[in-house]
């Protein structure tokens, strides 16, 4: 017999059992028995308030790509859910297992249109068209089973958002409810050995491979390091990979390096990666075409087999990055394979992209003392300005899920508050996010949370008076016209200041060493403004797309 409590409770406590520790959110009416849930269990819950709901979803992004632990946040439905769409959209980019939580109409107004509070049309249309499975709660008998199956679809095959809605008099009701063991997942490791087969084959014959790695392959390092290994092939990453192989061991490339290698690179080994960098960035892709042209042979493990069509490899395995890989080396070990004699020349490369790509300044001078400052284990989040951008080639990272970024989605003012939600979930490792005037302002109220939650995150503002990329583009495009490019900033040091965090304002690199240094050392929250002068900065594009005859492009292609 079960225990009679809110349909509320019910939600909470399937989370619980599941493991949650942590959520964000902003509770409103439809969601009050969920809050006070919540409140309920101090012990076994610690909850952040953000001052906005797409600060609440980028929190628990930040939470759940750093730890790589569902992330769960509630905000109310209607506008709560539209405010929160760029990041529920950011996690489905980035393949985040994040859940929602979010209230509805009473139950006798569904589908009626009468303009209930917080009402939209179709909600849970709405909620399906952002993530990646989206489903309602009918009573709270029946919370322990949705909260259930949406573990299954947020963290099973292809990971992503889920969303769950209750109707505002529902989750208020109270039944007796039956509690439910924590979601487990199936059993993943069943590989194709044909796949397996014709894979190695290929792998064998080859003379110079490539390892192209993504976010799939996050939680598969070992076993793409022991693959690196035996082929004595380098590892790269563009976005979401990085990390998975250091990029100060031998086979560890940037994707800088990796492109001074790829004329001679005859085949490619995709793991968990859309392979964007090569195919989208490198060669150009039709919008019609399967598989461009390419000099490589494409072999590729993800675990959605629909990625096989989207780009089709000449042998592709169906798997989960680490028993696909693992199986792919057993196969070759087998057969005793074992290459070697390839790291000078991945050495030579590395030197030659460091050289190129120092060109781009005052960029790569404050990235080397980032790099230089954060622990080894630190995380690094990028938004979307001219010090993030370079970041993509010229700041090296060296372990998994420390790299941070919004993926394809490109959604400026993303990395301040997903930061935030990565400090919630490392409390004990430094942060630092990387933001530009124009994108810290998204989300700058975020400095309440961080000051009120003691968040000790590190916020570097680059300062040059506006949206540089853009400017620079409409500049070069269209003969110096620029429009909407040009921003003024508040004095962020003593809006900072105003907070209750502690700020700081640099002019250069040397500067910014001791600040940053001691910033991370105080473990407080702390902005650090950066002076970069207008215009100043060079195009970071030269090294991020390199399209057949556009060397350089400069276009704004995130």
């Amino acid at each position: 017999m079960g225990e009679s409590i809110t349909g509320g409770e019910a939600i909470l406590r399937a989370l619980i059992s599941n493991g949650v520790d942590s959520t964000f959110g902003i509770p409103g009416v439809q969601t009050y028995p969920f809050f006070d849930a919540i409140a309920r269990y101090p012990d076994r819950i610690r909850h952040y308030t953000p001052r906005h709901e797409q600060s609440a979803a980028y929190m628990a992004n930040g939470y759940a790509k750093s730890t790589g632990k569902p992330g769960i946040y509630s905000v109310v439905p209607g506008p709560g859910i539209l405010n929160a769409g760029a990041a529920i959209s950011t996690a489905r980019a980035t393949n985040t297992p994040t859940l929602l939580v979010t209230g509805q109409v009473p139950v006798s107004y569904l589908g009626i249109g009468r303009g209930h509070l917080h009402e939209l049309q179709d909600q849970l249309a709405t909620l399906r068209g952002l993530t990646k499975w989206s489903g309602r709660i009918d009573s709270p008998e029946a919370a322990p089973r949705s909260v259930d199956e949406a573990y299954r679809q947020m963290t099973t095959g292809r990971p992503g958002p889920v969303a769950l809605e209750m109707c505002w008099d529902r989750m208020m009701s109270t039944a007796q409810v039956e509690a439910m063991s924590p979601f487990r997942a199936g059993d993943s490791t069943e590989v194709n050995p044909e796949d397996v087969n014709r894979a190695a084959a290929l792998v064998a014959a080859a003379r110079n491979p490539m390892i192209m790695v993504g976010g799939g392959a996050q939680h598969a390092h070992d076993s793409v390091l022991q693959l690196a290994t035996m082929l004595d092939a380098p590892v790269t990453a563009f976005r979401s990979g990085r990390g998975i192989v250091a990029e100060d061991h031998a086979l560890g490339v940037s994707s800088a390096a990796a492109y001074e290698l790829w004329p001679e690179t005859d085949l490619l080994i995709g793991i968990g990666s859309r392979l964007e960098l090569q195919y989208m960035r490198w060669t150009g892709m039709g919008a019609y075409e399967a598989r461009p042209a390419a000099p490589p042979i494409l072999v590729r493990i993800d675990i959605d087999a629909l990625e096989m069509e989207r780009l089709r490899p000449d042998a592709g395995i169906v798997a989960d990055a680490h028993h696909g890989t693992h199986a792919l080396i057993e196969r070759l070990g087998r057969s005793g394979f074992q290459s070697g004699g390839h790291r000078e020349r991945i050495a030579r490369a590395k030197a030659l992209a460091r050289e190129k790509i120092n060109k781009v300044q005052p960029q790569m001078a404050y990235l080397d003392v980032v790099r230089d400052v954060l622990p080894r284990d630190g995380f690094f989040i990028k938004d979307l300005c001219q010090a993030g951008y370079a970041s993509y080639f010229g700041f090296p990272v060296y372990e998994p899920l420390t790299y941070i970024t919004s993926g394809y989605q490109g959604t400026l003012g993303f990395a301040f508050p997903t930061a935030l939600g990565v400090q919630a979930g490392n409390p004990d490792r430094g942060v630092v996010a990387v933001v530009g005037d124009g994108g810290f302002m998204f989300g700058i109220q975020e400095l309440a949370t961080a000051a009120q939650e003691k968040l000790a995150l590190v916020t570097l503002v680059f300062n040059n008076g506006g949206y540089g990329n853009i400017r620079r583009d409409q500049r070069r495009l269209f003969e110096d016209r620029v429009v909407a490019a040009d921003l003024t900033a508040p004095d962020f040091v003593k809006l900072a200041e105003s907070f209750g965090v502690r700020a700081y304002r640099v002019a250069s690199p040397d500067a910014l060493r001791p600040v940053l240094a001691a910033a991370l050392d105080a473990r407080q929250p702390a902005v650090i403004e950066i002076q970069v002068e207008r215009n100043s900065e060079i195009s970071p594009w030269e090294f991020i797309v390199r399209m057949p005859g556009t060397p350089g492009s400069g276009l704004k292609i995130v």
